[in-house]
């Protein structure tokens, strides 16, 4: 069973920051392709971030231009998204999602699975 737990959420300016955490449970974090993905009412999914399969290297979505960044923390079974210069357009419930390893491919995202998501907004 996959299991996902996020936090971190919050209301901040434009130019802000947030730090994201995902709690993953053992055997998720062990078996499954990771990352976050975000979704803003009315609109479609957008993958943000995700560990490459094979070497569990961090990749983006082009769009993020370096405000973004993942990472992991091995010994306790979590994922960081550190959000920088948000933006109003960055708003929306952000997911720590999972997915079949084939996944994390680089040219796709982990939305097989989600927690149940934390609040991100920005104003300007």
């Amino acid at each position: 069973q996959v299991q996902l737990q996020e936090s971190g959420g919050g209301s901040v300016q434009a130019g802000g920051s947030l730090n994201l955490s995902c709690t993953a449970s053992a055997s998720t974090y062990r078996s499954y392709c990771l990352g976050w993905y975000r979704q803003a009412p009315g609109k479609a999914r957008e993958g943000l971030a995700a560990l490459y399969r094979t070497d569990k290297r961090p990749y983006y979505h082009p769009s993020l231009e370096g405000r973004f960044t993942l990472s992991r923390d091995d010994a306790k079974n979590m994922l960081y998204l550190q959000m920088n210069n948000l933006k109003p357009e960055d708003t929306a419930m952000y997911y720590c999602a999972a997915d079949k390893l084939s996944a994390c491919d680089g040219g796709s995202w982990p939305f097989g699975y989600r927690g149940p998501g934390t609040q991100v907004t920005v104003s300007s």
